[in-house]
């Protein structure tokens, strides 16, 4: 009895422990579980979005290398879902409270300055940044002080229409010293970390002035519509000297230009007693321009005359202008442009691009096209139309940067 008594306790005992180690295995499994899911949980977060199946995508679950100059080298945010960044947290960290623009401008007249400042407004606008405009009054004394109250003002960039390094570069190095970023459009300012943005005046002036060669067939007698002392000015006046080289047998019989209140009106006066001075069909066989507000001077001052003989090349075309050029009696035959609203666009960018710690050029040119009377339809078009006669125009995409849609977006959402 005592034997087989001992057999059963040892049953017993045995039926006890195959119990627990069942009960043992089963709390390991479900533990294990536990954590196999949670793993997948934080691959599908860590993924972003899914396929279409709710599956996490195909590839590396973690993220690329952040360069310092991406928005997402400032820590992360989650989105209200609790997967994937945010949109805010893709926008550099500097700019996610509205910037301080300020444009320093050695002018403010005519209707190139109009539509250039204009697109700076809307991209400042755009991306729910304000604006504020310092006039010089063409006084680039002043517009240096006008710099130095831009940066007391402790805006968060500035941008330069038409200065002069002689005049402004003391300024622009407070401006840099005191890490205010520096755009320039126009202007001869060369100090290390100063953009400059321009429309390349070389190719401006070589454009309009060959096709001014070509129609006088290499020969004539010409006026042309200049002023001194403004840098693309300057650039314009090398390609006039070479041009004349090329083309030896045209010859340059008259020259004004002056930069007023009202330099159209102005010019228009200068044209007209050079109109005096060459009364015959023949005495002056065309008109170079290198502003659009030297064009509109001349424009009117051969309109009220009746001179149809007398052709208008030039450089810049304008919303305003447009209806100038296209008309069926317009002498203004040919320009060669960029749009202007674009330039203030693209310098606005360069500038939100600084601020935001991104690497940025030097330099930046905008390519100009030639614009032909003659490849215009007759019935007026917008200037949003001549994209679709001018091959290359159109709206630039220059410095442009994948956080500025956020930006955008998230300025129309404030």
């Amino acid at each position: 009895m005592a034997a087989a008594g001992g057999r059963i306790r040892i049953t017993e005992q045995g039926a006890v422990l195959m119990r627990s180690l069942k009960i043992a295995l089963s709390f390991v499994m479900a533990v294990v579980l536990i954590l196999l899911t949670a793993c997948t949980s934080e691959q599908n977060a860590a993924g972003g979005k899914g396929g279409a199946n709710g599956q996490a995508s195909a590839g590396p679950a973690a993220r690329e290398p952040v360069r310092t100059s991406d928005a997402a080298a400032v820590p992360a945010a989650k989105d209200e879902t609790g997967g994937g960044e945010s949109a805010q947290a893709r926008i550099p960290e500097k700019l996610r409270k509205p910037l301080r623009i300020a444009l320093v401008t050695r002018i403010t007249t005519g209707s190139f300055f109009a539509q250039y400042s204009q697109g700076i407004r809307d991209q400042v606008e755009a991306f729910g940044g304000e604006l504020k405009i310092y006039d010089s009054n063409n006084d680039l004394a002043k517009m240096a002080s006008n710099i130095e109250a831009a940066v007391n003002e402790k805006v968060d960039a500035i941008l330069v229409n038409n200065g002069t390094a002689q005049a402004l570069d003391p300024a622009v190095k407070k401006a840099l010293d005191a890490g205010i970023p520096v755009v320039a459009y126009d202007s001869d300012l060369i100090l290390p970390g100063v953009t400059s943005i321009d429309q390349d005046d070389y190719l401006l002036g070589w454009q309009s002035l060959k096709q001014l060669a070509t129609d006088l067939n290499g020969e004539g007698r010409i006026g042309v519509l200049w002023v001194a002392g403004y840098l693309p000015m300057e650039r314009r006046q090398v390609m006039i000297e070479a041009f004349y080289k090329r083309y030896p047998k045209i010859e340059e019989v008259a020259r004004a230009g002056t930069v007023t209140a009202n330099t159209a009106l102005d010019t228009q006066a200068q044209v007209e007693a050079w109109l005096k001075k060459f009364p015959n069909k023949g005495d002056l066989d065309a008109i170079y321009t290198t502003w659009n507000e030297f064009t509109r001077g001349a424009y009117q001052a051969l309109k009220q005359a009746g001179r149809t003989d007398i052709p208008i090349y030039g450089i810049d075309l304008t919303e305003e202008d447009l209806p100038l050029f296209q008309a069926e009696d317009s002498p203004w035959i040919a320009a060669s442009a960029t749009n202007p609203t674009d330039i203030g666009q693209v310098q606005t960018r360069l500038a939100y691009q600084k601020v935001a710690g991104e690497t940025v050029p030097s330099s930046v040119s905008i390519e100009p096209r030639l614009i032909l009377k003659s490849h215009l339809p007759k019935e007026p078009i917008s200037f949003a139309d001549l994209g679709q006669y001018v091959p290359g125009w159109g709206k630039s995409d220059l410095a442009w940067s994948p956080w500025m849609d956020e930006l955008a977006k998230g300025s129309k959402r404030s």
